[in-house]
C-alpha cells in the first residue's frame, strides 16, 4: 500500500513532452509583475524621450482651446465640431506614447515564455462555471498567495513612496513659494526622483515574483511515479517488450557470429577465458578481421564449434586478451597487433600445408610481441 501511494504522489519532474502538451495548451507560467513593471518603465522612458514634444503640442492644444472665437459665440452649432477637432489632435498627440504602451503591453509576455498562440484556452469549459469548483478557487493556495503578492507590492510601493514623500517634504512645500520658471523643473526632478524609487520597489517584487512563478509553474505540472512509466510506454514502447526485442537482437547477432567460425582461419585463446575468431583475405581485406569473439561460456562454445570444423585453435593468452579487448566483431585488428598476427597466421598457413602434403609438423608460436599497453592484463597491474 505505501508502495502505491508513493506511485501516486507527483514527486517526478515534468517530461518534456509534459510542458509541450501544457504549452499547446496554454499553460505556461506568466508574471503579472513583469509585465507591469515593463508598460510603466516603456511609459516613462516614453515620457523622457518625447516629453518635450508632448509638452509644446499640448500647450498649442490648449492656447487655442481657450483662445475666444466670436465665430463660435455667435454659432453653437460649430461648437462640436470644434470640440471634436481639439480631441482628435489631442489623441494624435499622444498616439505614439500610447502606441508604444500597447506593443510593450503585448510583447511584455514574452519576456518569460517567449511566443505563444494557441485557441485552447477561448474553448468553452462548462465545468467553469460549477459554482463550487469556483469557491474551492477562491480560497485555494493559489489565491491566497495572490493575495499575499497583492498585499507585499501595496506595502513595498506605498512604503516606498510614502518614505520618497516624507524625504522630499520640504522641498514640495517649497515649490509654491518658487517662480513658476523654477518649479516646473524641480517639480520634474521630484516627479522622476518619485517614480525611480517606485520603479526600483516594483524590480524588486519581479526579482521575486518570476522564480516563483516558474516554481509554482514546474509545480504544478509535477507528475506521479506512475504517469512517468506510462508515458514512456506510450512514447519509447513498453519496457518488457523492448527488452525482448533487444535479445532477440543479441541471440541473432550471436548466431550470425557463430555462423561465421567455420569460416575463420584461426581461434586465439587465453585459453579459458578468452576465445577470438580470425579471418584473412589477402583479396578482400586490408588486415584480418575479428569475426567471433566471447569469455567463459561463450569463449568456451567457440572453441566447440572451431574443433567440430577443424578449425585450428592456438593458446596465445596476451593476443587473446588484447584482440577481445581492443576489436569488434568485423573490424580488422589494430596495426600494433599486426606482427603477432601475422605469426599466428603464418603458423596456420604451415599447418594447413603440412596437412595436405606432410613434412615436418610446424611449430607452435610463443612469446608473440603484443604491445604491453594492450594487454588488458598489464593495464589492471
Amino acid at each position: 500500500m505505501a508502495e502505491q501511494d508513493s506511485d501516486l504522489e507527483k514527486t517526478e519532474s515534468p517530461s518534456q513532452r509534459r510542458l509541450d502538451q501544457a504549452r499547446e495548451e496554454g499553460q505556461v507560467a506568466r508574471s503579472r509583475e513583469l509585465s507591469t513593471f515593463a508598460v510603466l518603465m516603456a511609459g516613462g522612458a516614453g515620457i523622457w524621450l518625447m516629453g518635450g514634444m508632448l509638452s509644446q503640442q499640448l500647450i498649442s492644444l490648449i492656447r487655442e482651446g481657450l483662445t475666444l472665437d466670436t465665430g463660435l459665440a455667435f454659432h453653437s452649432e460649430l461648437l462640436v465640431p470644434r470640440l471634436h477637432d481639439l480631441s482628435m489632435s489631442t489623441l494624435l498627440v499622444f498616439l505614439p506614447l500610447l502606441g508604444l504602451l500597447l506593443a510593450v503591453a503585448a510583447f511584455s509576455p514574452l519576456l518569460l515564455n517567449g511566443w505563444l498562440f494557441t485557441l485552447k484556452p477561448l474553448q468553452p469549459n462548462f465545468g467553469k462555471l460549477n459554482p463550487i469548483t469556483g469557491i474551492g478557487r477562491m480560497f485555494s493556495t493559489n489565491s491566497l498567495m495572490e493575495l499575499a503578492k497583492a498585499i507585499a507590492k501595496a506595502v513595498v510601493v506605498g512604503g516606498i513612496g510614502a518614505l520618497v514623500i516624507w524625504h522630499n517634504k520640504n522641498a514640495v512645500l517649497l515649490l509654491v513659494s518658487e517662480p513658476i520658471a523654477s518649479a516646473i523643473p524641480h517639480l520634474g526632478s521630484l516627479v522622476w526622483g518619485s517614480f525611480a524609487a517606485v520603479m526600483g520597489g516594483l524590480l524588486l517584487i519581479v526579482a521575486v515574483d518570476v522564480p516563483f512563478q516558474l516554481w509554482e509553474h514546474n509545480k504544478k505540472l509535477k507528475m506521479t511515479k506512475e504517469e512517468v512509466r506510462q508515458e514512456s510506454k506510450e512514447t519509447e514502447g513498453d519496457p518488457q517488450v523492448k527488452a525482448r526485442v533487444r535479445s532477440m537482437q543479441r541471440e541473432m547477432a550471436r548466431r550470425r557470429m557463430m555462423a561465421e567460425i567455420p569460416k575463420a582461419d584461426v581461434v586465439v585463446t587465453n585459453p579459458t577465458h578468452y576465445s577470438v575468431a580470425l579471418k584473412y583475405s589477402d583479396s578482400k581485406m586490408r588486415a584480418p578481421v575479428v569475426v567471433a569473439k566471447g569469455s567463459h561460456l561463450m569463449a568456451a562454445k567457440i572453441k566447440e564449434i572451431a574443433k567440430e570444423h577443424n578449425v585450428p585453435i592456438l593458446e596465445a593468452p596476451p593476443l587473446a586478451r588484447a584482440l577481445h579487448k581492443h576489436c569488434e566483431l568485423g573490424e580488422a585488428i589494430p596495426e600494433a597487433l599486426y606482427t603477432a598476427v601475422a605469426e599466428v597466421l603464418a603458423y596456420v598457413y604451415q599447418l594447413r600445408r603440412y596437412k595436405q602434403v606432410g613434412g615436418t609438423y610446424p611449430q607452435e608460436p610463443h612469446e608473440l610481441p603484443v604491445p604491453e599497453e594492450l594487454d588488458p592484463a598489464n593495464a589492471a597491474l
